[in-house]
């Protein structure tokens, strides 16, 4: 329950930095051509209103919301999602948004993705300035990787280590790496820590996978950072830098072979083997019936051999951008995938969002998430459907190039058909989270 709380207080934080800000975007450009904003609210209000106030002199009532799902700026003269079609039955007044050139609109309307846009950004810079780059060489996985069980149907072993690909060498810690090999080509790798390989990928390789899961993940040898008092690992004398080497018959030179050992053990007394220093030692123990012996796993920063880089506030911003700018376009990169069987399979919803933050609260975590959110937030709100400020964006953009403004009837249909279709999608994503936590 704990881990749940901490994992939710996450989300909803980044998510509400995120929609003030998104919606800041709106407000700003709306504010700079002097269009009246009615309403500025984080989260939606349906039927309640936790929280509203409105400042002396001012237009805009600002309040909070109780459902966390988004939240709006109302601006006057326009459809959105309040469906203030009275209003628009008057004559256009100057301060409303109707009122103002088509270029204005536009940049009303794309002032919350690149507020989104700038806030991801700005992260990324206070990330390589305040903690720096830690990265761990991709040769320095000594384990080599885990493969998804789908991807091992390929061709692939745990324990590989990716050489190159199409001939070519390749930091396959670069994530667009990974995107570009899913495109069908030739894979060469490096097994038993001897032996090349070469895996040819079919051209639909992306459909073989299960785009739930990572395609690979670095092996981590099981050293035991903390031990749980009155657990099957402290009975068994396991202590701090410990490395276990096996369970019963069964060797564990990583995380998943002793996950794989100890559901097999799960509630039966038998041995564990594990080194400290120079010795080996052997311990009796019994794994929890869950298949647990009470001890939390070291990070493999702790583990692997990795470099540090650290930069001043001025060699921060160019270490920053590069960084967002690489998140951006492999996440721009992906989306062709979610047109795959597959990929609408792997739509999640809130819980499988808040699943990405780690189970304790830990700042650049934290960070890391939210401007990668961002950066989401950014371009799903760009996508051409009404309701979105992409929708809104197409048709701006319609009325800019043929000089002729849709009807407001038009308008009013179209958000409404948006609208059904985001809140179909809503459903569909967070059923898939049900489905998956229900299956599991």
């Amino acid at each position: 329950m704990e881990t749940f709380l901490i994992k939710a207080a996450q989300l909803i934080a980044a998510l509400a930095l995120l929609v003030i800000i998104h919606e800041f975007g709106h407000f700003l450009w709306a504010r700079v051509f002097k269009i009246r904003v009615e309403k500025f609210y984080l989260f939606f209000n349906p039927w309640l209103t936790l929280a509203k106030w409105k400042p002396k002199n001012s237009d805009t009532e600002y309040g909070l919301g109780w459902l966390p799902l988004g939240g709006y700026v109302k601006i006057a003269g326009m459809i959105d999602e309040s469906m203030d079609t009275e209003q628009m039955k008057s004559e256009p007044k100057p301060d409303e948004f109707r009122a103002k050139p088509a270029w204005q609109r536009l940049l009303v309307m794309t002032g919350g993705v690149l507020n989104n846009l700038i806030l991801a950004f700005v992260i990324y810079v206070g990330i390589a300035w305040y903690w720096g780059e830690k990265s761990i060489p991709y040769e320095n996985y000594t384990e080599g990787f885990d493969f998804q069980t789908e991807a091992q149907a390929l061709g692939f072993r745990n324990g590989d280590r990716i050489l190159l690909i199409d001939g070519q060498k390749i930091d396959i810690s670069d994530p667009g790496a990974l995107m570009d090999m899913l495109d069908g080509c030739a894979v060469t790798v490096l097994r038993n820590g001897t032996d090349t390989v070469n895996i040819v990928l079919p051209k639909d390789a992306i459909n073989h996978l299960n785009t739930e899961k990572p395609l690979l993940m670095p092996r981590v040898p099981v050293y035991v950072k903390k031990v749980m008092n009155g657990d099957p690992a402290a009975k068994a004398g396991l202590k701090e830098g410990d490395r276990i080497i096996a369970v019963g018959d069964s060797l564990t030179p990583s995380f998943t072979e002793l996950s794989q050992a100890l559901t097999a053990y799960a509630g039966k007394a038998t041995s564990v083997t594990y080194l400290r220093g120079n010795d080996t030692i052997v311990a009796n123990t019994t794994p929890t019936s869950a298949g647990k012996l009470g001890f939390e796993l070291e990070s493999p920063l702790n583990v692997f051999k990795y470099n540090v880089k650290e930069y001043n506030f001025f060699e921060a911003i160019p270490a920053g951008v590069h960084n967002g700018t690489q998140m951006l376009v492999t996440y721009v990169g992906s989306l062709k995938y979610i047109f795959t069987k597959q990929g609408a399979q792997s739509i999640g919803g809130f819980g499988a969002i808040g699943s990405l933050f780690p189970p304790k609260w830990n700042w650049l975590s934290f960070w890391e998430m939210t401007a990668f959110l961002s950066i989401i937030l950014a371009i799903m709100n760009l996508l051409p459907i009404p309701a979105l400020d992409g929708g809104h964006v197409m048709f701006l953009l319609w009325e800019v190039v043929t000089r002729r403004k849709p009807s407001d009837k038009f308008l009013e249909r179209a958000q409404i058909a948006g609208m059904f279709f985001l809140f179909a999608l809503l459903i569909y994503a967070n059923f898939n989270d049900i489905y998956r936590f229900l299956i599991k």
